[in-house]
């Protein structure tokens, strides 16, 4: 029977942060007080007043398997996940091919066993032509149904207004979108094309992908979720304007009901604005487009006022090669599961967040959103999915990227802590330096 013990830790969860201690055992939390004596043979770890964290749950990824393997995997995206205090992913279906049926879905958690450091789970996609696969999903099978309700890669864009009715209607899931209006970004695109041709300059990236075609698209969306009820999830927000269309107020109310539509943001969307396209180009080119700095401000304001509901990354990775292509040939994506809770807690050293909100936006709200079952939350009988962090500065080295794009867009940048230890179902994972022993993420169970 494998017993860790950890003692003398800043314990965060639930809205509290206690000082305490935290047993597992056999990959379960077993105990959580205060004054805990160690067993015969336990492994003993003193946190030494360090902060104790649930492992993140990052709802929105792209790891690029199938199909794209040269730039990203299963494997290389989950290594870098954990290292970063990422203990559970959710996986987005635009891969080649894309996850439109049952067997697309079964393939990629097959491709995942034994080869994935974090727990994973996969999302099914939507098209114009495979609403009968999306009837017959298991709710069980996956967290959500994708609906890119703007461009996407491959067969993936939603564009007949009959079948989006038909998918709010019918879905089995929770919906999540990707919400940006494709007309209205074609013809701002055309527009530049015409004015720069070939050189259009990364800095317009946002007045191309406006934010008019994210208003528009997001509430088309509301629209739709309204009138069938559905349980709509908004992804990436990033502006300001969009926020006055979502609820205020906590995810799960008092009486225990929950929002039926909700909403997020990305790590990015707190951390950069329309100045550092100069700084960094194409390497922060992503869809939705990174905006103004009122919006970001906006943004950070909307997490700390529980208007947004979830923080997650979008972790796109591409190549550097890809990335230094002119504006138009360029991928949108970045990298970002490694620093996204080194960044995330920059928000708690600024006084923007608690750590309490941080846990509750990356990790709770994840999982209470997606009906997770045991995990998310410092819970006895829960997984041993676990973060510890240390606040001592960290400067991000393009040495130490664990993506196997190879790059970060936060390199140079120092943070003000570093995640120390990562465990994922009671096993270690990381050290603080080093990647630690065999895979073992698990699939992600849903409690529905």
């Amino acid at each position: 029977m494998a017993s860790t013990l950890i003692v003398n830790a800043r314990l965060v969860n639930e809205g509290r942060e206690f000082d305490g201690d935290l047993r597992f055992v056999d990959g379960r939390i077993d105990q959580i007080g205060g004054g805990l004596s160690a067993r015969e043979g336990e492994t003993v770890v003193d946190a030494a007043g360090r902060r104790l964290l649930p492992g993140m749950i990052d709802d929105q990824v792209h790891f690029r398997e199938p199909g794209m393997e040269y730039k990203a995997d299963l494997a290389s995206e989950s290594a870098a996940a954990v290292a970063g205090g990422l203990t559970s992913f959710m996986d987005m279906p635009n891969t080649k091919p894309p996850t439109l049926d049952a067997g697309a879905l079964e393939d990629k958690y097959r491709r995942a066993a034994g080869r994935a450091r974090a727990n994973y789970a996969f999302y099914m996609g939507t098209s114009n032509d495979n609403l009968d696969a999306i009837r017959a999903i298991d709710p069980r099978a996956t967290p959500g149904l994708k609906v890119f309700m703007g461009a996407s890669t491959g067969n993936m864009l939603v564009d007949d207004p009959v079948i989006l009715d038909a998918v709010f209607r019918e879905a089995p899931t929770p919906i999540i979108t990707h919400c940006e209006d494709t007309p209205m970004i074609d013809a701002a695109f055309a527009e530049y094309q015409a004015r720069y041709g070939e050189d259009i300059p990364v800095a317009c990236h946002p007045d191309i992908r406006s934010r008019e075609a994210c208003i528009k698209s997001t509430r088309l969306a509301l629209e739709l979720a309204r009138r069938h009820d559905s349980r709509l999830h908004v992804l990436h927000i990033s502006t300001a304007d969009e926020l006055a269309l979502f609820e205020l107020g906590p995810l799960v109310r008092a009486d225990g009901s929950r929002k039926r539509i909700t909403a997020e943001t990305c790590v990015h969307f707190t951390r950069f604005a329309r100045e550092d396209y100069a700084r960094l180009g194409n390497l922060i080119k992503c869809n939705p487009a990174i905006k103004d700095a009122h919006d970001r401000e906006a943004i950070i304001q909307a997490l700390a006022d529980d208007v947004l509901d979830v923080l997650a990354t979008d972790h796109a990775p591409h190549t550097l090669e890809e990335k230094a292509k002119p504006y138009a040939a360029a991928p949108s994506g970045l990298p970002l599961v490694q620093f996204a809770l080194n960044a995330a807690l920059e928000l708690v050293h600024e006084g923007r967040l608690s750590t309490a909100q941080v846990v509750q936006k990356f990790a709770h709200a994840p999982a209470q959103l997606f009906d997770v079952a045991g995990r998310g939350f410092l819970r006895e009988g829960y997984a041993a999915d676990l973060v510890l962090v240390d606040d001592t500065p960290y400067t991000v080295r393009r040495e130490d990227v664990l993506s196997k794009c190879g790059w970060s867009p936060f390199e140079g940048t120092t943070f003000r802590s570093r995640i120390a230890a990562t465990w994922v179902n009671g096993a270690l994972a990381w050290d603080g330096k080093s990647l630690v022993g065999a895979p073992m993420g698990q699939r992600l169970q849903f409690d529905r």
